[in-house]
């Protein structure tokens, strides 16, 4: 018998911890908060140097790993598959029918 070890898709990500897209989002988060904090400048007022923070804070909340998920963003992602992709559920009638009918 062969035990794939837990840490195997590892070596397939960045830094043993993110894809791609989630690079992407922290990328782009760092950046849109550098670029807003440079238009607005560091002024006295605190409230909006932390909405200029936001894109930062919402891309560390996306990429951030959560049990039984890769992180926030797959997680938010299969909740979003569940509620949205059509589920059929076929009625085959009670069960104690299909086990007379397999024998």
């Amino acid at each position: 018998m062969y035990l794939v070890p837990a840490n195997t898709k590892k070596a397939n990500l960045i830094l043993g911890f993110m894809r791609p897209i989630d690079l992407g989002i922290a990328a782009s988060g760092i950046i849109a908060t550098i670029a807003i904090l440079l238009i607005i400048g560091t002024g006295d007022n605190t409230l909006l140097v932390l909405l200029a923070c936001l894109p930062a804070i919402l891309g560390a909340i996306l990429i951030l790993p959560i049990p039984n998920y890769h992180n926030t963003l797959v997680a938010l992602q299969s909740i979003f598959r569940y509620y949205n992709e059509r589920r059929n559920y076929i009625w085959k009638g009670w069960c104690i029918y299909d086990e007379y009918k397999n024998e």
